[in-house]
């Protein structure tokens, strides 16, 4: 299974997308600072994921967010 993400910087509040294999690891390796893009947002929270059958999918998934930006899209979930 394969994951769309979305985390929210502690330190920023700034969003990130991104999409993985491994959720936990990947979480993990943002907040240890092994990612250059979110190393300035240490600590990071995991606000939003959901698991797709296939990497295309997962990608999708982040595109779209992406496209709609991650607070707007974190809003329409919430109604």
């Amino acid at each position: 299974m394969f994951w769309v993400y979305v985390l929210q910087s502690r330190k920023t509040r700034r969003y990130y997308t991104g999409s993985t294999e491994r959720l936990r690891e990947r979480v993990s390796e943002h907040n240890a600072g092994e990612c250059e893009s979110t190393r300035t947002g240490i600590p990071w929270k995991l606000v939003y994921a959901k698991e797709c059958e296939t990497r295309t999918d997962a990608v999708r998934w982040e595109k779209r967010i992406k496209s709609w930006g991650a607070r707007r899209f974190l809003e329409s979930l919430a109604g």
